[in-house]
């Protein structure tokens, strides 16, 4: 099932290599180890945190940049500044699964001979303007957690562009054996269970008609929302094609509640919304005092961690439900 479920996957992901992992997160701290990855690592703020301790699991140390307030992406204006002698990658998120500025990042990480490994945990089947997002970076990470567009109740996959790689990221999430008697890395116990894999195949099996489903609510949220003063829906990519993992909204000055204040009163009458990114991840402890969490360096960021609210989004969202979810939102201007 593991090995059908490989397959099947870089066949419809459009990919040539892919690594079962039992989640995201340990796909994330492997993916860092497979690279060699030391130093200082530029990445973004406004992510899951889980983004950021891979590094510190792996004695990296972050330093963070501002966000482009359209995509919410890293911005890549801000990475180059952030360059140092111990800088050694940028660890880049597809935001909501809109693609990041994959070019962009790739000429600047050309310049300084720095790797690039994207946490694509939200982009599962999204393409740029030349296939696959996936295939860009030198490693691309997924998750399969229950909340994701696609899921094998929980999981991952770390995307390759060789056998070689494949085959040294296969050792290290098998406790770095080689064969029964060879060891040859500190590996992980990383790998997905068969019963994991054998889900996945068959979420596989709708997985284009779900991904039509979300745009359909994706659809009828934007144009219930259209015109309302102080709500604001992020663009549509750019390029491409996203899977609809999320349906984000900014609330700002103008709108007659606070973001707070909208998520306490759609909370009070059963809608349960997300204010995803908040607090950013240079907010929590273990981060706050880097030079690069200062509020001074990160005010598109901050703004934005205060607007967030990530609307109810999943394939069988009855329109009613939708309605009633844009009607709440509308009585409150």
């Amino acid at each position: 099932m593991h090995q059908r479920l490989e397959q099947a996957l870089c066949e419809f992901l459009g990919v040539r290599h892919l690594s079962l992992f039992n989640n995201c997160t340990i796909g994330l701290i492997t993916a860092l180890q497979a690279l060699r990855i030391n130093g200082e690592v530029i990445t973004t703020p406004y992510s899951f945190v889980a983004t950021a301790h891979s590094l510190l699991w792996n004695g990296i140390t972050p330093v963070f940049v501002d966000i482009d307030p359209e995509t919410l992406n890293i911005d890549p204006d801000r990475i180059e500044a952030a360059i140092t002698p111990r800088t050694t990658a940028i660890l880049a998120v597809h935001c909501y699964g809109t693609p990041c500025d994959v070019d962009r990042i790739r000429e600047i990480a050309s310049r300084y001979n720095l790797r690039v490994i994207y946490d694509a945990a939200h982009a599962f089947g999204v393409t740029c303007h030349c296939g696959s997002v996936l295939q860009h970076g030198d490693l691309s990470v997924l998750s399969f957690h229950a909340t994701k567009v696609f899921n094998t109740f929980e999981g991952g996959a770390i995307v390759s562009a060789t056998p070689e790689m494949k085959r040294h990221i296969d050792q290290l999430k098998n406790f770095g054996f080689v064969d029964e008697v060879t060891v040859t890395s500190p590996g992980i116990n990383g790998k997905m269970n068969e019963v994991q894999a054998a889900f996945g195949l068959l979420q596989l099996r709708d997985m284009g008609q779900s991904i039509a489903r979300r745009q359909r609510v994706d659809g009828a949220y934007r144009q219930g929302l259209w015109g309302l003063t102080g709500i604001r829906c992020l663009p549509e990519p750019a390029w491409g094609q996203g899977n609809f993992s999320y349906f984000p909204i900014l609330v700002e000055p103008g709108y007659a509640l606070t973001r707070d204040e909208l998520y306490d009163f759609m909370k009070s009458r059963g809608v349960h919304c997300r204010r995803y990114f908040y607090p950013l991840i240079s907010a929590f402890p273990m981060y706050r005092g880097l030079p690069s969490s200062r509020h001074v360096n990160l005010p598109v960021a901050e703004r934005v961690a205060q607007q967030i609210l990530c609307l109810p989004i999943y394939p069988d969202l009855p329109e009613t439900t939708v309605a009633r979810i844009i009607d709440l939102i509308a009585r409150k201007l």
